[in-house]
């Protein structure tokens, strides 16, 4: 077979151009004028990713994303410079902050667990209280949901255990929470000594938790809570605050919960201390343990802040660490 030559495709160019009728001639083709066959969504496609850790499959499930600008106190113990030269070395915009919002699903076979609820019902928002929507394309049913696993009292993660109406939102399961957790934030002595500015926290705590005592199983770190799901001690941002290992056969998945916020701040900076932390060094020193462990033994996580679907692996980098998004799987 021979090349066309240059002065081939010309002529064949020409050639095709004299059988277009006048009306569609290509010279009076203008984008501008062009009308798309499909008019624009608007709005992101269901934002579920399915994955697995030896037989029990796994559904991250986003309920949204905030987005507010930058704090001056936002880290306790670094300069707005600091924060904003960080924040530009990971592509993000400065004088802002954007966290995402990833509970977690597990199928083990027997039971369905969902670990942390979201933020709730939101008045004025679009952009979260997306957990049951998103479940919904998942193929579940609030009550379906066996049972429910709540990593710490904030309330991005506990709100959404109600709905809009006050009524439990996954009226089957039942509810297991941190001992050490619900120890603090049901004192009263610990709430009338709190600032001002901690006692709204406690407050929703309580209306959250109303009337579920019987509902509600406390359970202590170091121990099997539900099939495959270990809980692991992370104090610092809260005094009950806890993280877990998934385990099945030779797999294993680390769920960091709230060990980093905002991963593009704290990956890298793990000694930075969120204004959320409540013992701000206690989280910088549960991080750097949990992060080396991490790095060390080359484990898989997913963090309840990350990017979604907010799974990937922790590498050490310097004096700090750098997030490896894992690779996206079409099939499970």
């Amino acid at each position: 077979m021979t090349e066309p030559s240059r002065r081939g495709l010309i002529a064949g160019a020409a050639a095709f151009g004299a059988t277009l009728p006048l009306t569609g001639a290509l010279s009076t083709f203008s984008p501008d004028s062009a009308q798309a066959a499909v008019q624009p969504m608007g709005q992101q496609v269901p934002s579920i990713y399915r994955y697995k850790v030896g037989s029990i499959e796994l559904t991250a499930v986003n309920d949204g994303v905030r987005t507010f600008p930058l704090a001056e106190n936002f880290v306790k113990n670094a300069k707005p410079d600091e924060i904003n030269a960080a924040l530009e070395a990971g592509f993000m915009p400065k004088g802002q902050i954007t966290a995402q919002f990833n509970p977690l699903l597990l199928n083990t076979g027997g039971k369905l667990v969902l670990i942390d609820t979201g933020n709730g019902p939101q008045a004025g928002t679009a952009t979260v209280g997306r957990l049951n929507a998103n479940l919904g394309w998942a193929g579940v049913k609030p009550a379906d949901v066996d049972i429910v696993i709540i990593s710490h009292f904030h309330g991005d993660h506990i709100n959404g255990l109600r709905t809009d109406d006050g009524v439990l939102a996954f009226p089957n399961a039942e509810i297991l929470v941190p001992a050490p957790e619900w120890a603090f934030w049901m004192d009263e002595g610990e709430m009338s000594r709190a600032p001002e500015g901690m006692k709204p926290a406690f407050a929703n705590v309580r209306r959250v938790f109303k009337d579920l005592d019987s509902r509600v199983r406390r359970y202590e770190w170091d121990k099997e809570i539900a099939p495959g799901i270990t809980t692991v001690a992370a104090p610092g941002h809260t005094p009950g605050h806890t993280a877990y290992v998934v385990a099945s056969g030779k797999d294993k998945l680390f769920v960091q919960s709230d060990v980093t916020n905002t991963p593009v701040l704290f990956v890298p900076h793990p000694d930075w201390q969120v204004q959320y932390d409540m013992d701000g060094a206690k989280a910088a020193e549960t991080r750097r343990k949990v992060y080396d462990m991490l790095a060390a033994e080359r484990l898989q996580l997913t963090g309840y802040h990350y990017p979604f679907p907010a799974t990937g692996f922790i590498a050490k980098d310097g004096s700090g660490y750098r997030f490896v998004p894992a690779m996206w799987n079409p099939a499970l």
